[in-house]
């Protein structure tokens, strides 16, 4: 089983966890895709990357520390990027109905996961 295929199926799993989630990507942290449950999942993937790097710099500048989560609410709904290992991002999509609080609570779980599995590829990778 390939890291692309187990994180595709932690993916899936979040998103029956959650059903008002309506897409959900992992990406590297320079934007490229690594497994989606999503439409537009390279615009949404290249976007996560701008918005990270201003959001690191933002928690950098302010003394917060490096970067761990952003959500963002708009009238449709909610965008949330969760850190997931060294090298990766969690991007999810949901309703305007989801209960936040659950949302950090499943997506947190599921971007320690999705870290674990794409550093770990990472340095396989590395070793080979």
């Amino acid at each position: 089983m390939t890291a692309e295929t187990e994180v595709l199926g932690e993916i899936r799993r979040l998103r029956a966890r959650m059903p008002q989630l309506t897409g959900v990507l992992a990406a590297s942290i320079d934007g490229l895709v690594l497994a989606a449950d999503t439409t537009e999942a390279e615009s949404v993937a290249a976007l996560t990357a701008a918005a990270l790097s201003v959001a690191q710099r933002l928690t950098e500048t302010t003394g917060q520390g490096g970067f761990k989560e952003l959500l963002v609410r708009g009238e449709a709904g909610y965008v949330a990027t969760y850190a997931a290992g060294a090298s990766a991002v969690l991007t999810v999509l949901a309703e305007p109905r989801t209960n936040v609080g659950r949302l950090h609570l499943e997506a947190r779980r599921a971007g320690a996961r999705v870290g674990a599995l794409v550093d770990a590829a990472l340095e396989r990778s590395q070793d080979a």
